[in-house]
């Protein structure tokens, strides 16, 4: 093997300083100290002033506390920095400001907003016979009037063919064989990339394509050089004639750029075939290497007329962190994937964080309010605002079954201690909730009532449907559907249901560590 190729397969180990940067648990530690020790200095330097400062605290408190009652964010979110800021005026009235403020961030959406038209344009409503009849359907024509209407533009497609994978084990060698059969372009995006058997021989194709000739372009999140990449990574990649961009690279400059993410997973082939789903590509995605126990993951692989919206998404967002030429990628847009014969239906969408469409929690709150027999979801965390909460209360009351599954094993303690803050109260109106006891749920999946399902990169917490760009695929009478349903049943069997005993006859310790992060949840 040419040493080039050695030095790609080379497991990066994580610095101690990276693994501190990307400790949220240290960072909000870190300003808690620098709070307390500002106040202290305050009262030293400042002891014959204290009651005029003291005073002036109040009157910011009181004059941030009118913002927020008039902001247009949730409810929750409000409770959270109403609380932070009462303790902590300065610091959380300044932190407040740079989570709302644009700083660095006016350039990303304008690029963002310039693509987006752009390349929505080649995403028309098809007007075949059997979608112009969903215009009529009630349990539809809502969300497509919807979903048209969002910057993206996003069309429901007909001849589509699905192919449900109920584990990254299973799609990785399907999307090693499409990767082969490759003949004129191959388009990535991915959250994660890390070094390791999936990555290496993904690579391995990805080279001999470029040196073939093809087209090949890799996107991923710029989290990847802090976490699982080296810094010079994407020089590697052009060396080898891949094309390669990174979205929101970490540099040491202040803004809040950094705090939107992109977590999307895509593989777009040739214009004709798209993969999506909660894989990333890393070992234990696969089940390669043993983190939290089994993974459970989930994907989809499209072929036909609906992956022209995921190649649209993904050039979308090579426009915005490269040149921005769109007349060099026009020609991919131009051309549409060759329709395939198959039942059902397939909405392929986006989300954004710099819009005001929130699409990806529209799409939940769709299915949970029409919701009418059961409502089953996965998702590796549950961080709800208060319409989520209501929708799944209130679809529990009036007698639908709904069932969340969650990991046994949690990948972040922090974040399900944060979900069982929501457990009483659900549990109480009659959601039944169950933790996968083989290890992790990372899948992100939404089944109902045997006509709908969402599968696709989208968490149901706030980070994921409020901060990063995320994307997913809505199934409306499709025969993957029912493989949606027994997927989560046969999981189920694995599982072990939650009881009210187990969450409310615990230590009075984990209570309490329960309720201070239900108060910043909202904020994680």
């Amino acid at each position: 093997m040419p040493e080039e190729k050695v030095a790609y397969l080379l497991p990066k180990q994580t610095s101690k300083w990276a693994k501190l940067l990307r400790n949220r648990t240290l960072t909000i530690s870190f300003f808690f100290i620098l709070e307390l020790a500002f106040l202290l200095m305050a009262y030293v330097m400042l002891r014959r002033h204290f009651p005029s400062l003291i005073l002036w605290e109040h009157l910011l408190t009181f004059v941030v506390f009118i913002f927020l009652l008039n902001h247009p964010m949730d409810s929750r979110s409000k409770l959270s920095w109403f609380i932070i800021i009462a303790v902590f005026p300065i610091f959380g009235t300044g932190l407040l400001y740079f989570s709302l403020s644009d700083w660095g961030v006016r350039r990303l959406k304008k690029r963002l907003t310039q693509a987006t038209e752009q390349t929505s344009r080649y995403l028309k409503q098809p007007e075949d016979s059997a979608v112009n009849a969903l215009k009529k359907d009630p349990a539809v024509k809502g969300l497509m009037q919807f979903m048209a209407q969002s910057p993206g533009h996003f069309p429901i497609y007909s001849q589509t063919q699905v192919t449900y994978f109920p584990l990254g084990d299973a799609l990785f060698p399907a999307l090693l064989e499409d990767l082969k059969a490759a003949k004129r372009y191959i388009f990535m995006e991915y959250f994660i990339i890390a070094e390791g058997k999936m990555w290496g021989e993904i690579l391995d194709i990805l080279e001999k394509k470029a040196q073939a000739g093809l087209d090949v372009r890799i996107l991923f999140d710029g989290m990847n050089e802090m976490t699982s990449l080296s810094y010079d990574y994407m020089a590697r990649l052009h060396r080898v004639g891949i094309k390669a961009q990174t979205f929101s690279p970490i540099k040491p400059i202040l803004s809040t750029y950094y705090n939107y993410r992109d977590h999307r997973k895509i593989t777009v082939i040739d214009g004709q075939v798209a993969y999506t789903g909660g894989v990333n590509i890393a070992d234990e995605y696969i089940n390669q290497k043993a983190r939290f126990g089994h993974w459970k993951d989930t994907g989809l692989r499209l072929e036909g007329s609906a992956v022209q919206t995921f190649k649209a998404l993904f050039l979308t967002m090579w426009l915005v962190t490269g040149s921005g030429d769109f007349d060099a990628v026009q020609p991919f847009l131009a051309e549409k994937p060759k329709p395939c014969q198959a039942p059902g239906f397939v909405l392929p969408y986006g989300n954004s964080p710099l819009t005001y469409h929130k699409v990806a929690e529209d799409v939940y709150l769709d299915m949970m309010a029409k919701a009418s027999d059961y409502l089953y979801l996965m998702t590796p965390y549950l961080i709800l605002d208060d319409e989520l909460q209501h929708s799944l209360i209130y679809a529990a009351k009036r007698g639908v079954d709904v069932r969340i599954m969650m990991p046994g094993i949690p990948d972040k303690p922090y974040a399900y201690a944060i979900a069982e803050t929501y457990f009483k109260t659900l549990l109480t109106a009659g959601v039944k909730i169950y933790r996968y006891s083989p290890g992790f749920v990372h899948a992100k999946v939404y089944v109902s009532d045997d006509c709908k399902a969402v599968v696709g990169t989208i968490n149901t917490d706030y980070r994921s449907l409020y901060q990063n760009f995320e994307d997913g695929v809505y199934l409306y009478q499709h025969p993957v559907v029912s493989e949606v349903k027994r997927d989560f049943l046969q999981t189920l069997e694995a599982c072990q249901e939650v009881s009210l005993e187990d969450v409310t006859q615990v230590p009075l310790s984990h209570r309490l560590t329960r309720a201070v992060l239900a108060l910043v949840g909202p904020l994680m």
